[in-house]
């Protein structure tokens, strides 16, 4: 039985030390640059879109968001 519960504890202790880093510079991106500069090799970014673009970026963002408002669909 004490031969168990060593093994056990030896097993926690060593799945413990086996947590993968998750600091900041692990991060995809950083965001020390504006966001409307661009995203390099981003799928999701909108066809046509310039990159460096703020008012069109703006405009995008603001699209966006007027499409998943809940109040504007039901009204």
């Amino acid at each position: 039985m004490m031969r168990v519960l060593m093994f056990s504890v030896m097993a926690l202790a060593l799945f413990g030390c086996g947590e993968k880093v998750q600091s900041q510079a692990n991060a995809r991106d950083a965001g020390d640059a504006a966001p409307w500069t661009g995203a390099k090799n981003d799928p999701y970014v909108i066809k046509g879109w310039t990159a460096g673009n703020k008012t069109e970026w703006e405009t995008q963002i603001r699209t966006r968001a007027q499409t998943q408002n809940e109040y504007v669909k039901v009204n």
